[in-house]
């Protein structure tokens, strides 16, 4: 595995044993008995249809550990009003501050300005961050199975559902997909980047998708910005697209998620 994903688990377990003194789960779960966010219709959202045949998974990120901050003018309210006018799915908010430069508080600031579905964006390892993905607004959140077991990613996959969380589970070659199965995984996410050298594999979704059982919502993740890549992903089956850097170095964000869905500017 790589060092990066364990330095990142090690400091995210860190900060639990601090999260879980201040906020309690007894509390947290209390608190979610007055939560006021009705979680939406993800898989609605991402499944392609004929109407709507490249769902886009835009990505609100200030920062990442390969390429340090990838927007200076980093504004997560404007960015995802932006995208939502620009014709975004569902939008992916990174919630890991130390490597990313997110915050949980995000979520709930979104929240408010948009319609679209939320996906948690982090390293989750443990049942309480579902617990706070709930409380701070999440529809949906991403498990990475090259960082959990088999045993690990199941457990937080269905206790998500019981918290009426949709998952999105990423993988990354054969064995995660075996794990993603296991779990009973219904969204699964094609990372084209390697999490031990950071290279691009583009050929991923070409070589994994005929392996996913039909029916199954196949997001693809990473590398992706342009039209073209996205009409040749949905090809072989990719229903969803996850863009994150792309439109956070662009100075128009809602004509960059036009070109990349529709392949032309639709505003004026």
């Amino acid at each position: 595995m790589a060092q990066i994903l364990d330095d990142i688990i090690k400091k995210t377990k860190e900060d639990l044993v601090q999260r879980k003194i201040e906020y309690p789960q007894e509390w947290l779960g209390r608190s979610l008995a007055f939560n006021p966010f009705v979680p939406k219709d993800v898989k609605s959202a991402l499944k392609s249809t004929v109407e709507n045949p490249y769902r886009i998974i835009a990505e609100v990120k200030k920062a990442s550990p390969s390429k340090g901050i990838i927007r200076e003018d980093f504004d997560p309210i404007l960015i995802s009003q932006q995208y939502t006018n620009g014709g975004a799915d569902a939008l992916s908010i990174l919630t890991e501050p130390h490597f990313f430069q997110g915050e949980k508080e995000y979520l709930g600031m979104i929240r408010r300005y948009t319609h679209l579905p939320l996906l948690r964006k982090d390293f989750i390892v443990d049942k309480y961050q579902l617990l706070e993905a709930l409380a701070y607004g999440a529809d949906f959140v991403l498990l990475i199975a090259m960082a959990l077991s088999r045993k690990e990613l199941k457990e937080l996959y269905e206790y998500a559902l019981h918290l009426g969380l949709e998952v999105l589970v990423e993988v990354h070659d054969k064995s995660d997909l075996v794990k993603a199965m296991f779990a009973g995984a219904n969204i699964i996410g094609i990372n084209h980047r390697n999490l031990e050298t950071f290279e691009m594999d583009m050929t991923l979704s070409q070589k994994l998708i005929p392996l996913i059982p039909n029916g199954k919502i196949i997001v693809a993740e990473s590398g992706i910005n342009d039209h073209e890549t996205v009409v040749e992903l949905s090809k072989v089956g990719a229903d969803a697209f996850l863009v994150g850097e792309h439109f956070m170095r662009q100075d128009n964000i809602t004509t960059a998620i036009e070109k990349v869905k529709y392949g032309k500017v639709l505003t004026k």
